[in-house]
């Protein structure tokens, strides 16, 4: 696809109604009788040197956005408009095979599981330098001296370069994931659940070498995450989703301080609050039914069906994502403006 002219507004990814069906096929012949839509018309932009945050229960979606980004998933529909550093915009959504290269290098992911997600068979040397190998032909004492210099930017030690995955602990395993999405120089990391799999002391320390890096190397973050209480910790902007849909994308001390959205709120009130003066014993808010199938949405609002606000209008006619009053607080919910919903701060007190 042609490169057109990128427009100066500062945003390096814009992802516009994208979505991902995966077909759902029965009996012999293996026909497909109908579709998962595990991303289903999402809108959003990434601005350059910003974490944005996608939040939601399993199943919701964010994954497979981060992969259909990442072009690990052929989108079935929408665009993925990258912001390139020669100051062109390219869909990422039309390109295919070998015009895909040099956006790899680009776009690095960072794996839930520190555990699964490095070869046991191969040393650390092996791991963070096979990207190396292959895209800048590297090999011996130059590829070393590149991998030990990565390994110290994430804080292991270059002696650890001949070891073995299983020689490490779970935080510095991710440390070696990192090294990995570092070392061709991204400008964009897709981090899908990257400190999920940690203890809560190491989580810490992983988020802070990540904002250390975001400041150093000027990265630019999607951060995958359902913890709320990380997401507030690192994130510029966050954006909720809720069965492949986007139904809140707001700054994040305004969307933890003001939200919009009913499900929000039940994700808000779920995070724990380390404050002995507020109520720890009362319960958040418990969503009632279970979460929507991605195969057979209800018809309107998908959320209506566990909203304790919802109308008639919800039932019948789906919300569309807008900035109602052009602050950059994006909302799907047709009573954004009448609803007082509790806050992170209101959440939990006595």
């Amino acid at each position: 696809m042609t490169d057109i002219t990128a427009p100066k507004n500062g945003n390096l990814l814009e992802v516009k109604n994208l979505k991902m069906h995966f077909p759902i096929r029965k009996g012999f012949l293996r026909r497909v009788v109908g579709h998962v839509r595990a991303v289903d018309g999402v809108s959003f932009t990434v601005k350059e040197g910003e974490t944005l945050s996608l939040v939601g229960e399993s199943g919701c979606g964010k994954t497979t956005t981060g992969r259909c980004i990442l072009r690990a998933y052929e989108p079935t529909a929408g665009r993925i408009l990258y912001h390139n550093r020669a100051g062109a915009v390219v869909d990422l959504a039309q390109l295919e095979g070998y015009a895909l290269k040099p956006y790899r290098r680009e776009i690095r992911m960072i794996f839930q599981d520190p555990y699964s997600s490095l070869n046991p068979r191969m040393n650390v040397l092996d791991i963070v330098g096979e990207s190396l190998r292959v895209n800048e032909r590297l090999s011996g004492e130059a590829l070393e001296d590149r991998v030990a210099s990565l390994l110290r930017q994430v804080g292991l030690r270059p002696e650890y370069m001949r070891r073995y995955p299983h020689a490490f602990s779970g935080g510095e395993r991710q440390r070696i994931g990192i090294a990995r999405a570092l070392a061709l120089h991204p400008r964009l990391v897709v981090c899908d659940e990257g400190v999920s799999a940690l203890d809560v002391s190491v989580r810490a320390q992983i988020l802070n070498l990540l904002q250390d890096l975001q400041h150093e190397f000027n990265l630019t973050y999607i951060f995958i995450a359902h913890d709320l209480s990380v997401v507030e910790y690192i994130s510029d902007r966050v954006a909720v989703m809720y069965v492949g849909k986007l139904v809140e994308l707001a700054d994040t001390e305004e969307l933890y301080r003001n939200p919009k959205h009913p499900y929000t709120e039940a994700l808000l009130s779920a995070v724990p609050k380390p404050d002995p003066r507020l109520n720890t014993m009362e319960e958040g808010i418990v969503l009632e039914g279970d979460v929507a199938d991605p195969s057979n949405p209800p018809s309107g609002c998908y959320f209506h069906p566990r909203c304790r606000y919802a109308q008639e209008i919800c039932r019948h006619e789906e919300p569309a994502l807008s900035d109602r009053h052009g602050t950059g607080h994006f909302v799907a919910c047709h009573f954004a403006d009448q609803l007082q919903l509790n806050s992170i701060l209101d959440i939990g007190q006595n």
